[in-house]
């Protein structure tokens, strides 16, 4: 299934529908189970309480969702948002996960750093989620060296800590794209530490879904940024270097990972500060990020008016 949060009109709340790629529309989760009188053991206006149902939320949900008498709305008619619009808890992201991208910033480091014997972990602060077509800040006094970092995001559905390898998929809800969009020169002046400049207001553009594991396999996915209808990125999840379950087990060691929690695993080669010469975001651009089988998120970079 693909899962979505959208507003059915621009000033509605936020709620649940599964995409009909097939007709090209949304059943609306809420409208249908009131239509049949069914209760729904999660909250038809809430990702994350459906994740926290687990697997009779998601069987209620397919059960429902395959109604010949759902009730649908044509996508093209709503406003489809981040899947999980205000998270609980931040990002968790994966640094230097794909080779190539771990070379082609060797050149721009001060010292040598050899390849990491464990994941470097990070967060982009909860603030930073945007929509998979919502615009992208642009504000000069902030940054003027907006990047782009296309990723393939896991959505924990599932409590765990110390997770062990061999049972890491088992706590995966589902996938989503994400794109780490990051401000080079405040990550630069603020001494190479990543938070900062990866926690802008907006700079996490997340969705347009969330496919659930049953339905898709993770590890051969393309994946690609587009500038514009340039690409810039172009590279598949199986080059990641420490793959999902290792991620999973890594991170959760001491650490509770909650459901709704979402981890972006890394981007490949093809960032703009590492190329010659160097490219940055700048308002009129259209950013595209694509993960095969989930999604395209679109996001227009705008200038904040003063």
């Amino acid at each position: 299934m693909k899962i979505l949060t959208y507003r059915p009109q621009a000033s509605a709340p936020t709620t649940l529908g599964v995409l009909d790629e097939a007709s090209g529309s949304v059943v609306d989760v809420a409208a249908t189970a009131r239509a049949a009188g069914l209760a729904l053991p999660f909250s038809p206006d809430s990702m994350l309480s459906l994740i926290e149902s687990g697997e009779a939320g998601l069987t209620a949900l397919r059960s429902l969702a395959g109604q010949a008498s759902a009730t649908k709305l044509p996508l093209a008619s709503v406003h489809v948002c981040a899947p999980i619009p205000r998270l609980p808890r931040n990002v968790y992201c994966v640094g230097w996960n794909y080779l190539d991208h771990f070379n082609e910033g060797a050149a721009h480091r001060k010292t040598p750093v050899d390849l990491p014997e464990h994941p470097a972990f990070f967060t982009k602060a909860a603030n930073s989620i945007n929509g998979p077509t919502d615009p992208i800040p642009f504000d000069p006094r902030v940054s003027e060296k907006i990047d782009w970092e296309c990723e393939l995001a896991v959505v924990i559905g599932r409590r765990g800590r110390n997770i062990p390898e061999a049972e890491a998929m088992s706590h995966v809800f589902g996938y989503t794209v994400v794109n780490d969009v990051t401000a080079r020169d405040m990550q630069r002046y603020h001494g190479n530490q990543w938070f900062k400049g990866k926690s802008l207001d907006g700079s996490c553009p997340m969705g347009p879904v969330i496919v659930t594991a049953d339905a898709l396999a993770p590890e051969a996915l393309a994946i690609s940024t587009r500038v514009n209808g340039q690409f810039k990125q172009q590279s598949s999840t199986q080059h990641l270097y420490f793959k999902l379950p290792r991620l999973i087990a890594e991170l959760s060691l001491g650490l509770t990972l909650e459901p709704g929690d979402v981890i972006s695993t890394g981007t490949p080669q093809g960032v703009g500060y590492a190329r010659t010469p160097p490219e940055f975001l700048k308002p009129g651009d259209i950013l595209e990020t694509e993960v095969e089988g989930i999604g395209v998120l679109r996001n227009p970079i705008v200038a904040v008016a003063h």
